[in-house]
């Protein structure tokens, strides 16, 4: 009798790891892309900005303190981790870059889960085309509207007046209008009906859902600006360029016209075309952007407590990115145009049934590792094309080192990011001869006030970056 009960007892343990290993299995993957998010908020360990949504999302997963984008500018970083492609001089140069373009003749991520069996689904801006890589959803890609058009949303008396003079709106608009009457309030909406349809399928999902805020113009409804004292927002302690760096590396300020030079936020009206905003102006996008990130985090939260409503929330990876960061001043810079750490370095948390939670991770990863960790994490063989690496390791013991470095290109400059340092060649726009070098000790200086190339001109530590990073280019640039 007593081995019988022994046998029992056994048979019923082996069920029950069992059945928890079936709920902790990976079946579905939700995707979501903020665009022009920068690493800040509470979960990163900031005070700034009220993000209670994402605060808990990197509760209850990893987060990667050191995540970096291949390529700071929407459509080429979106077109390069959906690729599963490094950038090159000629590949992912722009916005304007695609898929379908650049890399045809690569299968991309939603296409491989496709033909792996996956419905794949496609809301608000993935793909910065909307008809790039079409036929790799299982639905055509939905893209909400306003009467305000495709990405403005102006609903305040103050940008309505200037757009009936034939003038440009502000870079921000405050009006009190409901969440869904903003294009990611109705991405958001149509993400928790998409859920719902989801939930009676046996078939496993892949869905991408991209915000378009808190991308330019910072427009929110007016709840999420009274979220904030103007008199509590602290400007960046650091507006001015950084000491001794090249001309290219300050895209923002520079009237040079043989060199990139950013001009997205000086197109709105109310900002200077050239030079440093000042306080006033300064501080009202600030809070214009700290909006813009509250209101998307309020969406997010909807989002996420309807996945985990219908009790999908046990079997699906959550995988939360920014397509790049953002400068807010720092350097007297407004946007993403740049090579800097600030704007390469971008908010990535993943949340995986039966993975490390609440834990953050200092490895180095990057966005090109994308791809392969969903392919890693579905149990899906890896297309062949993959530049990236799975970080799935890394979820398992957030300890582990990932990469010894990341690459990033944008413009005539190319970087290469280590533990420690970063090290940017720009290069002749025109021959492709190297122009000038930029270096900067993380380290020592976290905020990239200088340029320290000098300081290691002939080290073994500036040898071995140049050594790397030719190593790239080569690769790359073929």
């Amino acid at each position: 009798m007593n081995k019988i009960k022994v046998c029992l007892f056994f048979i019923l343990l082996a069920l029950h790891f069992q059945i928890s290993a079936q709920q902790n299995e990976v079946k579905n993957i939700l995707f979501v892309i903020v665009d022009d998010l920068r690493v800040q908020a509470g979960v990163f360990g900031q005070d700034q900005m009220i993000t209670p949504n994402l605060d808990k999302l990197g509760q209850e997963g990893v987060i990667f303190n050191r995540a970096y984008c291949q390529v700071p500018t929407c459509g080429a970083s979106r077109a390069s981790f959906m690729s599963g492609l490094y950038p090159t001089r000629e590949r992912f140069v722009n916005y304007k870059a695609s898929h379908d373009v650049d890399a045809p003749e690569v299968t991309s991520l939603p296409m491989w889960f496709k033909e792996n069996g996956y419905t794949t689904i496609s809301l608000g801006k993935v793909f910065h085309d909307p008809n790039d890589d079409v036929n790799a959803w299982s639905q055509k890609p939905f893209r909400a509207k306003t009467d305000r058009g495709w990405n403005k949303c102006y609903y305040s008396q103050e940008n309505k007046d200037l757009i009936k003079q034939g003038k440009k709106g502000l870079a921000y608009d405050k009006a009190d209008f409901p969440d869904d009457a903003y294009i990611d309030g109705k991405v958001a909406k149509k993400a928790i009906e998409t859920l719902q349809e989801l939930s009676k399928s046996e078939k496993p999902f892949f869905l991408a859902m991209g915000f378009q805020k808190p991308h330019l113009p910072f427009s929110a409804p007016a709840k999420y600006w009274d979220m904030y004292q103007r008199e509590d927002i602290k400007l960046a302690d650091n507006p001015f360029p950084p000491i001794g760096a090249p001309a290219e590396a300050i895209f923002k300020i520079s009237g040079r016209t043989d060199i990139f030079n950013s001009t997205e936020i000086r197109n709105f009206s109310g900002i200077p075309k050239i030079g440093a905003m000042d306080d006033s102006t300064a501080t009202t996008l600030l809070h214009g952007y700290y909006a813009c990130v509250s209101y998307i985090d309020k969406l997010l939260g909807d989002v996420l407590s309807e996945l985990e409503r219908l009790d999908l929330h046990k079997n699906t990876a959550v995988v939360l990115i920014g397509d790049h960061g953002w400068h807010l001043g720092e350097h007297q810079q407004w946007g993403k145009h740049s090579l800097y750490d600030r704007v390469l370095k971008a908010p990535l948390i993943v949340k995986v049934p039966g993975k490390a939670a609440n834990v953050k991770t200092n490895a180095l990863a990057e966005y090109v590792d994308l791809y392969p960790t969903f392919c890693d994490l579905a149990g899906l063989e890896l297309p062949e094309h993959l530049h990236g690496k799975s970080f799935v390791p890394v979820l398992d013991d957030p300890s582990k080192k990932h990469k010894e470095q990341v690459f990033a290109r944008f413009a005539h400059g190319e970087t290469i990011i280590t533990d420690r340092f970063l090290y940017t060649e720009y290069v002749n726009k025109y021959k492709g001869t190297l122009k000038s070098k930029m270096l900067v000790d993380l380290k020592k200086d976290p905020k990239e006030n200088e340029n320290a190339f000098w300081k290691y001109e002939g080290t073994e530590i500036l040898n071995e970056l140049k050594s790397k990073l030719s190593k790239y280019q080569d690769l790359n640039n073929k």
